[in-house]
């Protein structure tokens, strides 16, 4: 699958924007805060409906604007997609796929498969469960309709629940229907767990090499999903856990707290690796996810890479670039340097600035 082109209109800093995009490398270069970040962020958001690091629609549109448009042009083999989005400050985003509107943002995944990889990613293991929880959800919600449906229940079925608790204060009387929530979050609970061990197992599996290589042979990853409650005893914990829940007044046990362990020659690298350690065991974890998707969907994904060459050193860089030789990637950097540096070949250089994009090839 390739990206064609994009087109922009009152998005972040574009007032209008058509970008046709080559079926390789494609690199977008100028200094910081220009807009180079935002044109990777809006294929983003195109593919999955979701913005990487904004959680409400209306910061998306340009300052002084109230609604904005965006048109992602994408072929899967022989077969052409059309994805409009459009934005709108006090109403909900309407989402059309070849001129035919959508009523779920799920029916969106798998048209184009993307990996986001900026700087923050390479502090993926350093950071706390949340994020690490957030990078399963993101991928596997690209991979897996199915897994898309348990996990809006079960948040949906969470919140209620949590709610119920906090009112319980002021209506006893409702405690009796904390079971029929029990039963649904166990169910659904269940099936989120299932998804997220199956997918930590495959990324695991694909991770040895990629890690082995990058690390001279020096270190062995191993990948393990640790749920906060073992799938088999979430019911039970459910009920030993909420006289607990009643008087912190939220639910204190599920796959909401799951995390990934990251050991390196049987060192948990999260709380006593170095930081190159760190950000090694990261690259490694991209990589194998490009991997991965190619693997399930049959098809190479694209990549959208923000800026993370500059934070890598020389060797590191050489195999990132190397992985990334024969699918569509979309590059943000500051300079042109480091791809010379490196002999790699470029398709299409684009030149941001202000919010101004210009074809230099």
């Amino acid at each position: 699958m390739i990206i064609e082109s994009i087109d922009l209109q009152n998005y972040r800093n574009y007032q209008k924007l058509h970008m046709a995009l080559d079926g390789g490398t494609n690199i977008l270069y100028g200094n910081n805060a220009q807009g180079k970040t935002n044109i990777l962020e809006a294929i983003y958001v195109c593919c999955t409906s979701k913005s990487h690091r904004s959680v409400r629609d209306k910061d998306l549109i340009r300052f002084g604007q109230d609604e904005s448009h965006l048109r992602l042009l994408v072929r899967r083999g022989n077969v052409p997609y059309r994805i409009d989005m459009h934005l709108k400050k006090s109403k909900p985003k309407g989402i059309a796929i070849n001129g035919v509107p959508i009523r779920r943002a799920s029916e969106l995944f798998g048209i184009a498969n993307v990996v986001f990889f900026s700087p923050e990613d390479l502090n993926l293991i350093k950071n706390g469960p949340s994020e690490r929880r957030r990078f399963i959800d993101l991928e596997l919600c690209q991979l897996n309709k199915l897994y898309v449906h348990s996990l809006v229940q079960y948040n949906r079925v969470l919140a209620q629940r949590n709610r119920l608790l906090k009112e319980l204060i002021f209506h006893p009387e409702y405690r009796e229907t904390l079971d029929v929530w029990d039963i649904q979050l166990v169910k659904y609970g269940k099936e989120v767990m299932n998804f997220r061990e199956e997918f930590i197992q495959q990324l695991n599996d694909m991770i040895q090499d990629i890690h082995n290589s990058l690390s001279g042979g020096r270190e062995k990853l191993i990948l393990t999903y640790e749920p906060h409650t073992p799938v088999e005893e979430l019911e039970n914990s459910l009920k030993r856990s909420r006289p607990q829940d009643e008087k912190q007044k939220t639910t204190l046990c599920g796959p909401h707290r799951d995390d990934i362990s990251f050991m390196v020659n049987n060192i948990d690298i999260r709380r006593f690796g170095s930081q190159g350690q760190q950000r090694t065991a990261a690259l490694s974890l991209k990589l194998s996810e490009l991997k991965l998707v190619e693997l399930l969907t049959r098809d190479k994904p694209i990549l959208l890479l923000d800026d993370v060459l500059s934070e890598l050193d020389g060797s590191r860089q050489n195999h990132l670039l190397n992985a990334i030789s024969q699918i569509q990637t979309v590059i943000t950097c500051t300079g042109l340097d480091d791809f010379v540096n490196n002999r790699f070949k470029i398709d299409k250089i684009f030149k941001v600035i202000d919010g101004t994009v210009t074809s230099e090839n």
